[in-house]
């Protein structure tokens, strides 16, 4: 799939850039998302994500993962867009919401890890109950997550290394965040 949501009624692919994410209270209310959420709920699979701080006018690049490091799903949106030519583009979102206490002091957002147990709930396209189903976006557990900086490589697309995942050499001396 390609990231950034296009709805099937988009007239043009450029939307997609602006629909990377989803706020889970705007859900029913944008256009954008409401038929996707209603009948193309995914789980985009998962082992951890980036976010940034701020510390001494420096961006912090830190993964945040579950701690037993077992992949999850984010709570997720997808469609189907066909272009003037007639090409079958799909494309996905992935919906954020409230920080949790490891996430609320790097960013003012986080994706909605769903737990296992409501993962087929989810995906069940015959239920289209929106209180239940906004109920689920919620923040995962503090404590089954943790963050740690890691090395700046991160911040380039073209590095395919395990030390984008490895605690970062270059911050060891400072305390750990979380």
């Amino acid at each position: 799939m390609r990231w950034g949501l296009i709805p099937s009624w988009a007239s043009d692919p450029t939307i997609g850039s602006r629909l990377i994410k989803a706020r889970a209270e705007i859900l029913t209310h944008k256009a954008a998302f409401y038929n996707a959420f209603r009948n193309r709920r995914c789980l985009v699979i998962a082992d951890g994500f980036y976010e940034w701080q701020k510390q001494n006018g420096t961006k912090i690049p830190l993964l945040i993962q579950l701690k037993s490091k077992h992949p999850f799903g984010f709570a997720g949106l997808y469609e189907s867009w066909t272009s003037p030519l007639g090409e079958s583009v799909s494309t996905c979102t992935i919906i954020t919401t409230e920080p949790n206490d490891i996430v609320r002091p790097i960013h003012d957002r986080m994706p909605v890890i769903l737990p296992q147990d409501v993962e087929d709930f989810w995906l069940d396209s015959a239920i289209e109950d929106n209180r239940r189903l906004l109920e689920l976006l919620l923040p995962y557990s503090a404590d089954e997550m943790e963050a740690y900086p890691v090395s700046s490589l991160v911040n380039s697309v073209k590095t395919d290394s395990i030390a984008c995942i490895e605690p970062a050499r270059s911050v060891v001396q400072q305390p750990r965040l979380f």
